[in-house]
């Protein structure tokens, strides 16, 4: 989820050859003279390299797709997800718009009146499977235009070799963590909690800090409020206990990156982090044993954990809706939703694929993060605003907790340029 992956892979030529599939990129919707339409998907890379890459994934499903549907060809376009909002923007943008994209926000296009509602496209069965939990992040106004794609949740993750070698139980509390981590520092380990403040991916570190002091990005009735009272207690809490001591590692939390803390973790250098499922296959696959607990909070574990999902949205401008709804209703069979989940570590997002999930021993890893994802606490996705405001997150946050930084001044800077940028949609 929202990974960064270097490489950029723009389409399946090699393998749509191989599959016989037709490969235009116009999107423009029929074959010379055939009546046949072209469906053009842009999806993101949840992969590392070409073996895992979602290429595979997309190739197999546009495939079978096409054969239980002659006349609808899938011209299939993954880019990593340094780059897959950016690259379906500029196409919008240049009247290019994909059919299906299924990238990290879908607020603004839809304010934009450039979707397709859910009722328009999709099966009645197909919008009744979704979590309940992810719809809700997915409508603008009361009506669905982000379908959740994949889902995950977070939990804190720590090191059980590093942990026993210093006599430590799993945390439940702040301060459980501040005194194991003290613990952790006096045996040398290098970071004893990794906190990645820096622009890769805070704005979620950011979100399950708030949301483990009983705060949020926004109130009860979907106002920003991120310089709350219980937001600047987190942050002063983290700087004074925290990275004031000296227990967060060499690396500055604003300069350290999410994939940098990860990659710490899998060496064995990092006692405790926040973690998504794909952390901890990549641990153990080092040899790392990981331990996991709900996110700590100020009197015990956090009640609500932090959710992340990606949606996957159909664009009006080439007038496929019927087309998109039958790829997308193939698209959430259980069969391809586990498929990729399974692929990845990662949650399904429908109500079927969650019970099979949940009813099979070989995803008994993941059972603790299944069970989270119905009462999490997503982004606001909903909010046309929640791009730009995100932004503003990921480059400011990490001087909160700075040497000499004010976490008051710094939140509610960000909460100033957040509201306005709401104002402004």
């Amino acid at each position: 989820m929202e990974r960064a992956v270097q490489r950029r892979f723009v389409g399946l030529t090699a393998v749509v050859a191989a599959l016989g599939l037709t490969a235009t990129l116009s999107g423009c919707g029929s074959d010379a003279g055939d009546g046949d339409v072209t469906l053009k998907l842009v999806a993101a890379d949840y992969g590392s390299d070409a073996e895992s890459s979602s290429e595979k994934y997309w190739a197999d499903v546009a495939g079978k797709f096409e054969k239980e549907n002659p006349g609808i060809h899938v011209d299939v376009s993954v880019y990593s997800w340094k780059d897959v909002d950016r690259e379906v923007a500029e196409m919008v943008k240049a009247g290019n718009a994909p059919d299906i994209a299924q990238i990290g926000a879908y607020a603004d296009y839809a304010a934009a009146g450039k979707l397709y509602t859910a009722d328009e496209m999709i099966a009645i069965r197909t919008g009744a499977n979704f979590l309940p939990s992810l719809t809700a992040a997915g409508e603008v106004d009361g009506n669905l235009y982000g379908l959740p794609f994949v889902a995950s949740t977070r939990l804190l993750f720590y090191n059980k070799g590093l942990f026993a070698k210093a006599g430590l139980g799993a945390p439940e509390t702040w301060d459980d963590i501040e005194s194991d981590a003290a613990a952790l520092e006096r045996k040398g380990v290098t970071y004893p909690f990794a906190l990645p403040l820096g622009q890769e991916e805070s704005q979620a570190e950011t979100l399950m800090w708030m949301l483990s002091g009983g705060g949020n990005y926004t109130d009860e009735v979907g106002n920003y409020d991120i310089d709350s009272a219980a937001n600047i207690a987190t942050f002063q809490w983290l700087k004074d206990h925290l990275v004031g001591k000296g227990l967060t590692g060499p690396v500055a939390p604003g300069k350290l990156d999410r994939a940098k803390a990860f990659e710490a973790f899998t060496e064995g250098e990092v006692g405790m982090l926040n973690g998504h499922p794909t952390l901890m296959q990549e641990a153990e696959k080092k040899g790392v044993q990981v331990g996991m607990v709900p996110l700590p909070g100020i009197d015990g574990p956090t009640k609500g954990s932090m959710g992340v999902a990606d949606w996957m949205m159909g664009f009006k401008q080439n007038g496929h809706r019927t087309e998109i709804g039958k790829f997308l209703d193939f698209a959430y069979d259980d069969e391809n939703v586990l498929s990729f989940a399974d692929r990845y570590d990662l949650l399904p997002v429908t109500s079927s694929a969650s019970a099979a999930m949940e009813a099979d021993s070989k995803h008994e890893s993941l059972h603790e993060f299944l069970s989270a994802l119905p009462n999490s606490q997503l982004y606001p996705f909903g909010k046309t605003s929640w791009a730009q405001a995100s932004e503003t997150i990921k480059e400011k946050i990490g001087s909160a907790v700075a040497p000499g930084g004010s976490p008051e001044a710094v939140l509610t800077g960000i909460a100033a340029e957040a509201r306005q940028a709401d104002t402004a949609k």
